[in-house]
């Protein structure tokens, strides 16, 4: 039965053009329609009936909250990794089950150098100390083995020693070398408020946001004070997810760009099942066709708005509760 959806990494990976990528995208849906169970429910509750499936509008979205209450898988084979969302404790974290854990590392490792190159010309510095306190992190996953692939001695992840990483900044700046500073937001700002950077060879990517630790910030101030800050005229950023195995990356201005297997759909956030046209705000919901083993199609909590040329920008969450009364629609 499953022979005939038998789709490939390499098929993923491969894909150069939106004709290809719509026709693989819909051929995951055919296969996780038939092989994963949750996911297979899902559409049967919404009524799709797959054979009518033609176009990448018409594919159901499984929401994300999904991963907290079910196990979303699309084969049978041994769980290979787990890797879970933080939460604060008791909150009911996502939990995605990965049966081919090569998978993401090849996702993530073509996204990177897509966007930035060979690994091996960047010093990799990490300063993530909530992730790296807590198991099951898809992130630390990710960084840990870029940081082995730039097989520079001088990478490595950093905890709360500031002081060690701000000598180390320097000292590698100042020696021309290539440096990414992938670090949370709070504690990248915390590190800024110990020194003031002047970088000139250093890429500053912030991801994963507040963690409870700083009052959240609107986009523009938080890139001001860290451009400020460590002297630099963009930040970076990343956004993925425990529950995607790929990510999007922000050269600056908050403007994200997808590797060539994900893209994202911004819905109405009155009526799930229709989109709004560009430039409007709506949930976004994301395809990423390296999560063939799970499920491709995720309609996020994360509000954002698309533009003409599939780049996207997030200005947001919503939870349930807001959804109606919620005045950011309104853009």
């Amino acid at each position: 039965m499953q022979k005939k959806f038998l789709i490939t990494s390499s098929d993923i990976f491969a894909i150069s053009s939106q004709k290809q990528f719509e026709k693989i995208a819909l051929k995951v849906f055919r296969f996780q329609y038939e092989n994963n169970l949750v996911y297979h429910e899902f559409c049967n509750f919404l009524k799709t009936d797959p054979h009518k499936v033609k176009s990448l509008q018409q594919i159901p979205f499984l929401p994300i909250q999904f991963f907290k209450s079910h196990e979303v898988v699309s084969n049978t084979n041994p769980i290979q990794e787990t890797f879970t969302s933080s939460g604060t404790t008791g909150m009911i974290t996502s939990k995605h089950l990965v049966t081919d854990v090569t998978l993401y590392e090849e996702s993530y490792r073509k996204g990177f150098s897509q966007f930035y190159g060979n690994i091996e010309d960047y010093v990799v510095l990490a300063l993530l100390p909530s992730y790296l306190e807590r198991e099951g992190s898809s992130l630390i996953h990710m960084i840990d083995d870029l940081i082995q692939l730039s097989n520079q001695p001088e990478s490595g992840f950093y905890l709360h020693n500031y002081d060690e990483l701000i000598a180390k900044l320097i000292q590698l700046d100042q020696a021309g070398q290539n440096v990414i500073l992938i670090g949370v937001t709070y504690a990248l700002l915390d590190l800024i408020e110990k020194h003031t950077f002047q970088l000139e060879n250093t890429i500053i990517m912030e991801t994963g946001g507040m963690k409870g630790k700083r009052k959240e910030m609107i986009r523009e101030e938080l890139h001001q004070q860290l451009c400020e800050g460590f002297g630099v005229n963009a930040i970076h950023s990343e956004y993925g997810m425990t529950e995607l195995l790929s990510q999007a990356y922000s050269l600056g201005e908050g403007i994200f760009e997808c590797p060539s297997w994900m893209q994202v759909l911004v819905r109405d956030t009155e009526d799930a099942l229709s989109y709004v046209r560009e430039g409007k705000t709506g949930g976004i919901n994301v395809i990423d066709l390296a999560n063939i083993n799970s499920c491709s199609f995720i309609a996020t909590q994360d509000l954002g708005k698309k533009y003409p040329n599939g780049s996207f920008e997030v200005l947001g969450r919503f939870d349930h509760s807001d959804i109606r009364g919620c005045n950011l629609m309104v853009v």
